[in-house]
């Protein structure tokens, strides 16, 4: 990781070209993420996984056509930044697609732009689930917010009587707390007996699971930014005895993120999330993706569920290109992006909906056990079968 950081620290740029020709058509693509501030982890492995796809597919594109990535940081929860950026990518170097954008509301800031310009820009995280209505050249790769919490809700509702929502005090924790408790209540006699919102910035969780402790609900569902917040829920939940008491905690993948299971340690067993992606996976696309990034990256190091969505971004990035021969053009590009679909990804099948621009994918109910004796979040029932973000369904009819 350091690796990038020093590229960036050079040229704030970073330019694979994957074919040699003098006179070449070279297709740019502009990459916003965090190299610094928060979310850097997430920013470094999207970078990652972007020259990977670009190393391993050298060979796919027409003959005579070059790709060049261009990297720009955003420095974190920015939207006047990740604005600027976007302005100097689509004037000056004239790119041809704007992808990466962990934060949400950078990606908001740059829709009227993408607008504007008609430049395709393809959300590589950027949950919120509004974030897709923003503009008609947004397509997005990652996930919606409200998807893993509705299909966990319907999921638990139909085992668990009584339910406490704790989330983080922003966009994507509204997301979450509405629609775990509208899958939740689908099921007759379920209850929401309690909630809370929770400050982003909150290192000790005890004092918000004291409430939980008093009423002793069948399920406690919580939503966490990915990282060591999750982490410090987790351990606040087991030094409240809330495991030992009865109550099942239930999240988003946030919280049992594959890179932070070793920090958890054997407090994360038997863990219950809802997520689109588990490294863990027996799919053999899974175990290829794993393969590829150990023999680039270190058998150390694990990618988090920001990689393969970079992958799958740049897989239509690059489908868009040999489809139109390396002369894209940007109407015919957000056709071809509209109607992609793959078979091969890390997640198993995605496709995008042609209606919305959002992905489809399948919801995987994931039980954290210990594999070849390490810690991996198993994918044990699909309980969303190529399913739409539900906010988007029902607010772009």
């Amino acid at each position: 990781m350091r690796f990038f950081k020093r590229i960036l620290s050079i040229a704030a740029v970073v330019s694979v070209a994957v074919a040699g020709a003098a006179a070449a058509e070279t297709i740019k693509i502009g990459l916003i993420t965090s190299t610094s501030g928060q979310g850097t982890f997430l920013g470094e492995q999207m970078i990652q996984a972007a020259q990977l796809y670009m190393d391993q597919n050298k060979g796919r594109l027409p003959s005579g056509t070059d790709v060049k990535l261009i990297v720009r940081d955003d420095g974190g929860p920015n939207p006047d930044k990740a604005r600027q950026l976007a302005q100097e990518l689509i004037v000056r170097e004239k790119v041809e697609f704007l992808t990466g954008f962990i934060w949400s509301p950078n990606a908001a800031a740059v829709a009227p732009l993408s607008t504007e310009a008609k430049v395709p820009t393809l959300l590589m995280n950027a949950g919120a689930s509004v974030n897709i209505t923003l503009s008609p050249y947004f397509v997005r790769f990652s996930m919606g917010t409200s998807t893993a919490p509705y299909y966990l809700g319907k999921w638990a509702g139909a085992r668990y009587k009584t339910s406490y929502i704790a989330v983080t005090d922003y966009g994507p924790g509204f997301d979450s707390e509405k629609y775990f408790e509208l899958g939740f209540r689908e099921n007759t006699g379920a209850e929401v007996v309690g909630r809370v919102r929770m400050p982003i910035n909150t290192a000790d969780f005890v004092p918000y699971l004291q409430k939980v402790k008093e009423l002793n609900p069948d399920v406690l569902f919580v939503f966490v930014p990915t990282g060591r917040i999750g982490v410090n829920f987790v351990k606040a939940f087991n030094d409240l005895g809330l495991a030992k008491q009865g109550i099942k905690l239930v999240g988003t993948g946030d919280i049992t993120a594959d890179e932070e299971l070793p920090s958890l340690g054997d407090a994360a067993l038997g863990l219950l999330t809802v997520h689109h992606y588990s490294g863990a996976a027996d799919r053999q696309a899974t175990k290829d993706f794993n393969a590829a990034w150990a023999a680039a990256y270190g058998k150390d190091s694990i990618p988090s569920f920001a990689a393969p969505q970079a992958w799958d971004t740049m897989d239509a990035i690059y489908e868009a290109i040999i489809a139109q021969e390396g002369k894209v053009e940007s109407d015919k590009s957000m056709e071809i992006l509209r109607h992609y679909k793959s078979d091969e990804s890390p997640r198993g099948t995605i496709s995008i909906d042609p209606r919305t621009r959002d992905i489809r994918q399948n919801e995987y109910l994931r039980e954290v056990r210990k594999v070849d004796g390490r810690l991996a979040n198993v994918e044990i029932e699909v309980v969303g079968q190529q399913v739409l973000d539900p906010w988007v369904e029902q607010n772009s009819k």
